[in-house]
């Protein structure tokens, strides 16, 4: 049975990021679900992931960007379903890690200077950046038009699902694959290296340029990937 290809955005985005990577996976025959990942927390928005997954017949390979790295990291685990792990400028867990603590484990990241706060009435705060910092901070080659429509679309994510951490490592027991765009201002390349590393990733792709949202600005080279790892898995 081929592959479902299962994507999951992160933080300040939503689905429609992967709308050119859809298109290429569909054109080459390939079922694909994005999912609207809730971005309140992590073992909140692993819980639903895995419902998803549940609900989708036969074999998986999961692409996560970002913060959607962690929620795939985390529902991935012990499940047999899924086959593959692709890491698009996404964080690549350890038990223990959460999203804040790795992308300050490098220099580099100047996202936290951008953000917006707005407080829940809980105690915790839904983040988004600031509309006029979205375009050099997280879409830096996408045309400015197009980043201004990405951040009035923006998702908020809850302070909540950066600062919790991890309890599983699913690319310990699933292969890995990685994208590291190194003009990356969110997640400093340095970091998803480490992470690459760490997963004794099968293959790790780095594009001279890239921004964050390379989902958007580079959708050839993330659908080239992840047909790499679903022919692989």
């Amino acid at each position: 049975m081929t592959e479902t290809v299962v994507l999951v955005h992160g933080a300040f985005a939503e689905s429609a990021g992967w709308n050119g990577v859809i298109a290429r996976l569909r054109e080459q025959g390939r079922r694909v679900v994005a999912v609207a990942n809730p971005l309140r927390s992590l073992a909140g928005d692993a819980e639903y992931l895995r419902r998803v997954l549940s609900g989708i017949e036969g074999p998986v390979v999961l692409a996560g960007h970002s913060y959607g790295g962690m929620v795939a990291t985390e529902a991935a685990a012990g499940n047999p379903q899924v086959k593959a792990l692709v890491y698009v400028a996404a964080f690549a867990p350890e038990a223990g890690e959460s999203a804040l603590g790795l992308s300050g484990k490098y220099p580099g990241s100047t996202l936290g200077a951008t953000l917006d706060p707005v407080p829940l009435g809980d105690g915790s705060n839904d983040m988004s950046i600031r509309p006029d910092e979205f375009h050099g901070q997280f879409a830096a080659d996408v045309p400015a038009a197009e980043a201004a429509l990405m951040a009035a679309t923006q998702r908020p994510v809850r302070d909540v699902a950066l600062s919790q951490e991890a309890t599983h490592a699913a690319w310990r027991d699933i292969p890995s694959w990685f994208l590291i765009p190194l003009g990356d201002k969110n997640i400093p390349a340095a970091a998803q290296r480490f992470m690459a590393d760490r997963a004794g990733a099968r293959k790790v792709v780095e594009l001279d340029g890239a921004s964050h949202a390379v989902a958007v600005s580079e959708p050839a080279a993330v659908a080239d990937l992840i047909l790499e790892a679903a022919k692989s898995a």
